[in-house]
């Protein structure tokens, strides 16, 4: 397998990585797999719904890290690994696994992606995407509230206890490990230009290697 791009999105909630990770998908198509922080919540079977509503989902605790980093490696390596699945219907990990088939790039996506050195150091490309407070609030409620049908009281509750506490205690203080910060989120095009480019350079580059590599080998 030549060699991997591992990129690593980071932000606050509802700060805009979904929409520079659907950038990477559009660019890179069949070249690209999204590892995503969430899928690795930790399974909390052993508590009743009403317990694990309660939960803080966003602690770096909340996540199997570790077994995300080991995947991770896995897919470096060329392997394939089966991803665990979270259901928030449930608020707990799915029975279901997904196969997941090494790629060119490989994009890590959370809030804490960053939070978590032997993580990091996995990645090629370091990027916070950085969204103002306010906006990332509406957002949130536009999606909790509008989307996912949860009561507007709930998720003003949950930001307020959990959610803006946990981002100013780890998700914010992560952005100094960034190589790129993104601000505005998906509104910032040119930003987004650039990081694509960059990503086309770094797989351009390899290519060259291999092939370069190649002509040593039948000379």
């Amino acid at each position: 397998m030549d060699k991997v791009t591992v990129i690593g999105v980071a932000g606050g909630t509802a700060s805009g990585k979904s929409t520079i990770v659907d950038e990477l998908r559009k660019k890179f198509k069949n070249e690209i797999i999204v590892l995503c922080h969430d899928s690795y919540y930790k399974s909390h079977s052993n508590l009743l719904f009403e317990e694990r509503v309660k939960l803080n989902y966003d602690h770096p605790n909340a996540f199997d890290t570790d077994i995300m980093i080991r995947d991770l490696k896995e897919l470096i390596k060329g392997n394939e690994i089966k991803r665990p699945v979270y259901d928030y219907t449930i608020h707990d990990r799915s029975d279901e696994q997904v196969i997941v088939k090494p790629k060119n790039v490989i994009v890590v996506d959370g809030i804490l992606v960053l939070e978590n050195k032997d993580l990091r150091d996995l990645m090629d490309i370091k990027i916070y995407v950085e969204t103002d407070d306010d906006e990332r609030l509406i957002r949130r409620i536009q999606r909790d509230a509008v989307d996912r049908g949860r009561s507007l009281q709930s998720v003003i509750d949950q930001y307020r206890n959990t959610v803006k506490p946990m981002h100013d205690q780890f998700v914010a203080p992560s952005k100094k490990y960034a190589d790129i910060i993104i601000p505005y989120g998906g509104k910032n095009k040119i930003a987004i230009e650039m990081l694509l480019e960059n990503v086309k350079k770094r797989l351009s580059s390899t290519e060259i290697v291999d092939e370069q590599v190649e002509t040593l080998k039948l000379d």
